[in-house]
């Protein structure tokens, strides 16, 4: 399903979105979206039926409900349009969970706890990450939206310290906001921050993520012995906390979803790159590389040592990370399983070739579809904005601390790689697909880790689990809350 963009939305060239949630559905988005869905789920019977009181919920109150089995497959369909994520051949098995119903800011932050327990293992699968996906309130025209001010459910704070920095440089401005509403970090370079909710031009409210459903991970090398002195660390989970999650023209601002590191986005990103935690010339001096020409390589030298290190301790703590190479192929594997599907496979190259040894990489050798396919997700301005700078004016709230207050701890980010590159190479033929990668529609490359098990169950068609209450909606149509029921 494409929607009309020049450049497509998502991509390197193209603005964020500028959204407005008293925006009506559009029914014609609406009817695209619920097609797809029941052609690609013929259990679900008959489209025809459906349409009919989407129609009527559409013309009433300006949106409509989804069913169960609609935000389900919806949802995995919004994740298969990823066109940054370079790990969309597990789109399948995203854990979908419903949390349509639950409002408040207490009730909303024990589901994200949950949400992260059940993405992290629990007991003898901790660390056997799966992909998650919770879905809050929908948007209704007159009603306002809750948000996360969060870019992620988890990161670290940066502080200020006369000329230099503790902690991640990109989240200072957000620290020192939540500093100023309440929070108080321990000063270290691994703080967890605080997740804030807020929902219209209301009060926020901050709170602190328990111990417990935040596995993080410290970082050793298998040669380098003082590597471990160094007192890295990251967290296991990235998990994306605000991107709009669009389905069928209705919009989900509170969406977070969840996966697994690629190695790199942690060895190439968080921790090497110059405005974050800037560890090449640490790892440099102590490897002892001649760092007094580029031609010298030892850039590249200092940042490959960092990456194994992030993968050898990742395995060695039986946390699940995937290698960039790996994950090349195994894309293009979805790319193939997608074209036998008649689907193109939009993709922005420079999100889905690796930051490191791109050109030894499949995905680096070919063109890819640009297009907004939808269902997606969307990065608003104003999301951005806040997660950056959390600039929302507001009086101090009381804070709620977990009763799993962190301790003191010695150390993404988004599910896909950020390259920096600006675009295809031109005059290079694409790679053919492995033919040992060629797995099943419905078969986790890696069997070995926690399996949804939704995935290869037929999802029943039931009543949505989420009416919408008519509260909100203008007096002249309060007696068409039966509509959506």
């Amino acid at each position: 399903m494409t929607a009309p963009h020049t450049p497509p939305a998502g991509y390197r060239d193209a603005p964020l979105t500028d959204w407005d949630p008293d925006r009506p559905v559009d029914f014609a988005e609406a009817e695209e979206f619920l097609r797809a869905c029941y052609a690609e789920l013929p259990k679900l019977g008959p489209v025809e039926p459906r349409l009919a009181v989407v129609r009527e919920q559409i013309a009433a109150l300006g949106t409509y409900t989804h069913t169960h089995a609609e935000l389900v497959h919806g949802a995995r369909m919004a994740w298969r349009n990823a066109s940054r994520c370079i790990g969309r051949v597990y789109w399948r098995s995203l854990t979908v969970l419903d949390r349509r119903q639950h409002r408040t800011p207490d009730k909303i932050f024990d589901d994200v706890v949950s949400h992260l327990h059940m993405a992290t293992g629990e007991g003898p699968n901790r660390g056997k990450l799966r992909a998650v996906i919770s879905i809050f309130g929908q948007a209704v025209p007159g009603r306002p939206v809750t948000r996360l001010w969060n870019d992620q459910l988890i990161r670290y704070a940066g502080y200020r310290n006369g000329d230099g920095m503790t902690g991640d440089p990109q989240y200072e401005q957000f620290t020192s906001a939540v500093s100023r509403l309440g929070w108080t970090g321990k000063g270290s370079a691994f703080d967890l921050l605080p997740l804030v909710l807020q929902t219209g031009d209301g009060e926020p409210h901050l709170y602190d993520l328990p111990e417990s459903a935040v596995l993080e991970v410290p970082l050793a090398h298998p040669e380098y012995g003082w590597f471990a002195e160094l007192g890295l660390r990251w967290h296991a989970v990235p998990a994306i906390a605000n991107m709009r999650l669009s389905i069928g023209g209705v919009d989900y601002p509170l969406a977070p979803f969840s996966g697994w590191y690629m190695g790199t986005e942690i060895g190439a990103r968080n921790l090497a790159d110059a405005h974050r935690y800037n560890q090449i010339p640490v790892v440099a001096a102590r490897m002892g590389l001649d760092t007094s020409s580029e031609s010298t390589l030892w850039r590249d030298r200092a940042l490959l040592e960092l990456n194994r290190a992030v993968l050898w301790s990742f395995e060695r703590a039986g946390v699940r990370v995937t290698d960039h190479h790996s994950e090349s192929r195994l894309f293009l594997t979805h790319v193939e399983r997608e074209r036998r599907a008649g689907r193109d496979t939009p993709a922005d190259w420079t999100w889905i070739v690796p930051p490191i040894s791109g050109g030894l990489t499949p995905v680096f050798h070919r063109y890819y579809t640009e297009a907004d396919q939808r269902p997606n997700f969307y990065l608003d301005r104003s999301a951005q904005q806040l997660s950056l700078t959390a600039t929302a004016q507001v009086s101090v709230p009381a804070q709620r601390t977990s009763p799993e207050r962190r301790t003191p701890a010695g150390p993404a980010t988004a599910v896909c790689p950020i390259t920096g590159q600006t675009g295809p190479m031109p005059g290079l033929e694409p790679e053919p697909l492995p033919a040992d990668q060629d797995f099943g529609p419905d078969v986790d490359p890696h069997p070995g880790y926690a399996a949804d098990p939704e995935a290869t169950v037929p999802i029943p068609a039931g009543p949505a689990s989420a009416p919408i209450t008519a509260e909100p909606v203008p007096v002249r149509k309060r007696g068409l809350r039966r509509l959506l029921g």
